[in-house]
């Protein structure tokens, strides 16, 4: 069975089926596995676009999840590819030119630009593959911000 990463959370608004929830973050963060990687882990609040896998309204204490694999899909994405690519850029230009450090070094830095962009250019594909799940908790509370 797949391993899942959970975040309990509140239902901010409702778009259609999607919720945007905003995580509380708790101390189950310090266990998960891939905390180091994880944005959430570091800030307080963050707020999150989920399906929703039943009807919810604005206040709902939800849990939110995210299949492992696809959250090291991101970090591969986000952060690996990204260096990998700007190293493999300044390596290239490195050898093949004689062009100075300072100009190697600005063309690296544009090549992760470049990769941005392109990364842009996926985006609504990236969603679709990369979307959190929402359920209601049992202890549902609406509250009010």
């Amino acid at each position: 069975m797949e391993e899942l990463i959970r975040h309990e959370g509140i239902v901010q608004r409702v778009d259609g089926n999607r919720a945007h929830v905003s995580i509380v973050q708790t101390s189950a963060c310090s266990a998960c596995k891939a905390r180091s990687m994880c944005m959430s882990s570091e800030s307080q609040q963050k707020e999150v676009d989920a399906v929703m896998l039943e009807p919810m309204s604005v206040g709902d204490r939800v849990e939110v999840e995210v299949r492992e694999r696809l959250a090291w899909r991101a970090v591969l994405l986000a952060y690996i590819l990204p260096f990998v690519a700007m190293m493999a850029v300044m390596i290239a230009l490195e050898m093949l030119t004689d062009w100075s450090e300072a100009i190697v070094g600005t063309v690296s830095l544009c090549a992760i630009a470049l990769y941005f962009i392109v990364l842009g250019m996926f985006k609504h594909r990236l969603q679709t593959q990369f979307s959190f799940t929402a359920r209601k908790t049992g202890q549902n509370h609406a509250i009010y911000t």
